[in-house]
């Protein structure tokens, strides 16, 4: 069993003295159609805002892009590292199931390892997101220097 911090805790920094087993609390995202759509994130791509044409592509509701997810868990992982999610960090996921408009996205995080290096620690965290009925979306897992 890993540490949780209740929903009510403060957010503590991920620091040299985090343990391993030390649980993020994670952002909630709500995959808003509108966002869906923007130029930034699949306006290229008419599965990514169109109910119509994803449903004749055979899709249940229009999916939210890879990186909307990634997004997510990068401002997770800012809220718990600061800058040093900015130096020679590394983040690698995996989009295991679609992501569907309306659905509510929810990260998740947990600290894995922690090597040391310099006068600090290398952490590696494993990430992941669901949505409200619990189905995992993306996994994957994130490394910072903490201290070095």
């Amino acid at each position: 069993m890993h540490p949780i911090q209740p929903a009510s805790a403060a957010l503590v920094p991920i620091t040299t003295d985090t343990p391993i087993g030390f649980t993020l609390i994670g952002v909630k995202k709500k995959a808003a159609i509108q966002l869906m759509g923007s130029r930034l994130w699949g306006r290229f791509n008419p599965n990514h805002w169109d109910p119509v044409y994803a449903a004749q592509t055979g899709l249940k509701a229009p999916i939210q892009t890879g990186e909307m997810s990634s997004a997510y868990i990068a401002e997770m992982c800012v809220n718990y590292l600061g800058a040093n999610f900015f130096r020679r960090a590394r983040i690698a996921c995996k989009y295991v199931a679609s992501t569907y408009a309306n659905e509510v996205i929810t990260t998740h995080g947990v600290v894995r390892e922690k090597t040391p290096k310099g006068a600090g620690f290398r952490f590696k965290l494993e990430v992941w997101t669901d949505n409200e009925a619990g189905e995992i979306k993306t996994t994957g897992w994130v490394e910072a220097d903490v201290g070095v």
